[in-house]
């Protein structure tokens, strides 16, 4: 008995694993940034995504509404499954033709393209703010002014 409460103590909690991925994505944020240099702008973001020391599996950029909910500025959709998996970022095309955004809208899927559905909206918004050199407060503000300008668009 005193054994299987000792493992269960000096397993990690849900609140710890939470952490610990938080962590790791600012980490990795923070590695891509020294990597690329402080000024990301779009054709470093496109230079990234095929960088797998930041972005797990290879990502294409896709200019399409079809595949985005109402207000919805970007969605990773996986390709494929097991080693052939590869992502598809759909973008609402209203950004096709403004590169600087680009940085600010792709940086916040790239936790969704590492790690999966376990990752939830505070690391995207922490992996987003820590590479681009902002505030997460700030990277969320920009971020909502931008999905709010599309759902006014609809």
């Amino acid at each position: 008995m005193a054994g299987s409460a000792l493992n269960s103590a000096s397993r990690p909690s849900a609140a710890d694993a939470r952490e610990a991925l938080l962590e790791h994505a600012a980490r990795r944020a923070r590695e891509a940034r020294d990597a690329y240099g402080p000024g990301i702008d779009h054709a470093t973001i496109l230079r990234m995504l095929t960088d797998r020391a930041v972005v797990r599996y290879p990502t294409t950029i896709r200019y399409d509404a079809a595949a985005l909910q109402p207000g919805e500025f970007a969605h990773a959709e996986p390709q494929g499954a097991g080693p052939a998996l590869e992502y598809c970022l759909h973008v609402h095309p209203r950004f096709a033709d403004q590169p600087d955004l680009l940085p600010l809208l792709i940086s916040y899927h790239l936790v969704r393209i590492n790690y999966g559905d376990v990752a939830t909206h505070a690391e995207a918004e922490t992996f987003g703010a820590t590479l681009l050199g902002l505030d997460v407060d700030e990277y969320y503000e920009r971020l909502c002014l931008l999905a709010d300008g599309i759902g006014q668009e609809s």
